[in-house]
């Protein structure tokens, strides 16, 4: 049973989902950055901790498991939003994200 605080975002086409790329999505008002590696998937707030940039323009480097902020650098843990570099010292948030056939499941906190 899903926890009543909880949305969850169903997203199809996974299979057209290039890995290491990043994708935008917007949801209820929440943008969010999707990046497929191989057979997993990762969900983040698309908005850089240091600057209000999305990160979902930057680039994603498969082998450390990071994406980079395009306007400073900043690098972010696809696995627990951590920066791994400066100016960022703040984590992005992270949400649970899995795959279920086709489809994307994204679960996100419940709107304030």
């Amino acid at each position: 049973m899903l926890d009543e605080n909880k949305v969850i975002v169903r997203i199809p086409g996974w299979s057209s989902l290039s890995s290491g790329v990043p994708l935008r999505l917007v949801h209820g008002g929440r943008a969010m950055v999707v990046v497929r590696l191989d057979d997993e998937v990762f969900a983040l707030e698309d908005r850089c901790s240091h600057q209000d940039v999305p990160l979902s323009q930057g680039e994603v480097d498969s082998g450390h498991r990071t994406i980079e902020c395009w306007k400073h650098g900043s690098r972010f843990s696809l696995d627990d939003g951590a920066p791994s570099g400066l100016p960022a010292t703040r984590p992005v948030p992270t949400y649970s994200a899995s795959v279920e056939g086709d489809e994307i499941v994204i679960v996100l906190p419940a709107s304030d």
